[in-house]
């Protein structure tokens, strides 16, 4: 544009507002308007027609100012609509339209009075420049094309991976299937056993009660080893809407004094964390039921801004007895359980605290959300 608009004022006639002066004006001021629009990367989100009328204003200016000016650097002009044509339009159109604004571009320098060799030399300008854009836009769309096939094979490795992945997994959901349905399934059959064994042995009720709950944690347990095979294998998770369902089961199984509140407005959570807080009460409960029988328990569940807490506290029925804070519930945290439990928590950007308190043991796990 720079070498156009000096080329012009430095040519006959040069830009003015009467005679041929204006009209130079004219088709300056619409290529360098036509131009300005066309080097916008906004331009190729035009529609097509709109597109063809500005490089069709720039070319008819460019061949304007040909006609208007026998010297200076106005065949650049038409020249730089070629250039744009060939670089924007698509390859068979914008040909094309280079072609005819060449040949619109010689007809013009010809009818000036130019010489046979000028209009030649406008004729290579333009087929050199219409080449070089060519060119560029290959290039261009090559480097587009390869882009595509890189996404494309990253995204194929990220599949391989991830199909290896599950490959994985099922292996070893299958690994976990299989043993621990055999033994639990060893374990029920000689529970059913002992069970008629005892019938007809006629022992206490509270043998045969003890027996039947036996029963029941072993069900459960297929269940809670069935659902770790289908989270192995991509199934849905149990989560902190399960906890209810938690809560009664601990209650009837283990006979436990457990109750569950919920505090705050109750949303969803993300799927990890729910999880995370759903395994962190279950290994809470069974450590209470491990250490410290005949407690009372007591499962909160709070909803604040930005984060979800559970805690679960129990308290011995007669304080006294304990010489010291948790004295009966020493090893309750040296085992894995515990531990365990806080790598799941820092996993989901959580994190849980775990101590005695005055009546008993208390753990509080804290996930964002």
């Amino acid at each position: 544009m720079a070498v156009v608009v000096a080329g012009t004022f430095g040519a006959h006639p040069s830009p003015g507002i009467h005679g041929k002066g204006a009209w130079v004006t004219v088709a300056l001021v619409v290529f360098a308007a036509a131009l300005a629009i066309a080097v916008r990367d906004r331009f190729l989100k035009l529609s097509i027609p709109l597109q063809t009328a500005v490089i069709s204003a720039m070319g008819a200016a460019g061949i304007a100012l040909a006609g208007l000016q026998l010297k200076g650097a106005t065949e650049l002009a038409g020249g730089a609509a070629v250039w744009m044509a060939v670089a924007r339009f698509p390859a068979a159109h914008g040909i094309a339209f280079g072609v005819v604004i060449t040949i619109a571009l010689d007809i013009a320098v010809a009818l000036a009075g130019s010489s046979p060799s000028a209009v030649l030399a406008t004729t290579l300008l333009c087929a050199l420049l219409g080449l070089i854009a060519h060119f560029l836009r290959q290039a261009r769309e090559s480097q587009d094309r390869t882009e595509v096939l890189m996404a494309q094979l990253q995204d194929a490795r990220e599949e391989q991976i991830r199909a290896a992945a599950i490959a994985e997994r099922g292996k070893i959901a299958g690994e976990l299937h299989d043993v621990l349905a055999h033994s639990l399934s060893g374990a029920a059959i000689q529970l059913q056993g002992a069970r008629m064994l005892a019938e007809r042995e006629r022992t206490s009720g509270q043998m045969r009660a003890t027996i039947d709950r036996a029963s029941e944690l072993v069900k459960d347990g297929l269940a809670d080893a069935r659902q770790a095979v289908g989270a192995l294998r991509g199934e849905e998770l149990p989560g902190v809407a399960q906890l209810s369902t938690l809560v009664e089961n601990f209650r009837r199984d283990m006979d436990l004094d457990v109750e569950l509140r919920i505090e705050g407005g109750a949303r969803a959570l993300q799927a990890e964390a729910s999880l995370a807080l759903y395994r962190g009460a279950q290994e809470a409960l069974t450590n209470v039921a491990r250490y410290a029988p005949g407690s009372s328990t007591m499962v909160v569940m709070s909803y604040e801004s930005g984060r979800a807490t559970l805690s679960v506290e129990d308290r011995l029925p007669v304080p006294a007895a304990v010489t010291s804070p948790g004295e009966g519930l020493s090893g309750v945290g040296g085992g894995r359980g515990l531990a365990g439990m806080r790598e799941r928590m820092q996993r989901v950007g959580g994190s849980m605290d775990a101590g005695p308190t005055p009546g008993g043991w208390r753990v509080e796990l804290c996930v964002p959300g």
